[in-house]
């Protein structure tokens, strides 16, 4: 039943200008939850007390103090595991996750969860205390892909919020096998997430690839090294207190060398 796992259902711009173009900030900080490969860190510092990080982890390893944490899975409508990041979860989280995701509720047959919309249930042998099941848009398929890739990012804001979930990391949803360009969906997450910046502490942005974000980027990954950088969005009260080791500004462009890091 819906009650016995604490399921829960939700249906369901950020511009360039001088105000939001705020200078980069580079620095090596671990953040200590990102998983086994969490020394690099990038931070985009967007106002006094609002950055987004970028640093390497794993999705199923991260925790803040698991019980005001979640992930957010890229699942399909049926919920019931699959391939990329929608299997590492099921396989970290163990099979408690299937049965509790057996347990929600189908809208329609075969579809637990919309495109667009999102669920939640217990992350089970995670170290997180909640996973949020939502379903991105196939790219080329689906009809008003961006609409439907906000709606994704806003129920699982909605529903985390609702259950007094502080800190959220997502994978970059429908960026696999689903086809949508990682600068296109950038820029749908975080413009999306800055309508939360008020009710979370943290916000996590999770790419398996390079990424791009209003004409900044960096790739982080090495050949053979299979590794998820996280982009890591920082909402809390007080000023950001890291002191940075490099500047960039927006007019830099894509950072694609992992060397000048550390210059």
């Amino acid at each position: 039943m819906e009650g016995d796992h604490g399921i829960g259902r939700s249906s369901n711009g950020i511009s360039t200008s001088a105000a939001a173009a705020a200078a980069v900030r580079v620095s090596s900080i671990s953040n200590g939850g990102g998983g086994d490969d969490d020394r690099q860190l990038v931070q985009f510092v967007l106002s006094s007390s609002s950055a987004l990080k970028i640093q390497k982890g794993d999705i199923t390893k991260w925790s803040v103090d698991g019980a005001s944490d979640a992930i957010v899975n890229a699942a399909n409508e049926r919920m019931l595991g699959g391939g990329g990041v929608d299997g590492a979860i099921h396989r970290a989280a163990g099979p408690e996750l299937r049965a509790a995701c057996v347990d929600v509720p189908e809208v329609r047959p075969g579809v637990r969860c919309p495109t667009g919309e999102a669920r939640i249930t217990p992350a089970f042998r995670l170290p997180v205390s909640h996973v949020v099941h939502t379903v991105g848009p196939i790219y080329d398929v689906d009809r008003h892909p961006e609409d439907l890739l906000r709606s994704a990012y806003r129920s699982c804001l909605t529903l985390a919020k609702e259950n007094n979930i502080l800190y959220i990391a997502f994978p970059a949803i429908s960026c696999g096998v689903y086809g949508y360009p990682y600068a296109e969906a950038a820029t749908v997450a975080i413009s999306t997430v800055k309508e939360f910046a008020e009710d979370f502490k943290e916000v996590l942005s999770i790419t398996l690839r390079s990424y791009g974000l209003f004409g900044w980027g960096i790739k982080l990954s090495k050949p053979g090294l299979r590794v998820m950088p996280l982009m890591l969005l920082v909402m809390n009260n007080g000023a950001i207190k890291e002191s940075p080791s490099k500047l960039y500004s927006e007019t830099d462009g894509l950072v694609d060398d992992p060397a000048r890091l550390n210059s």
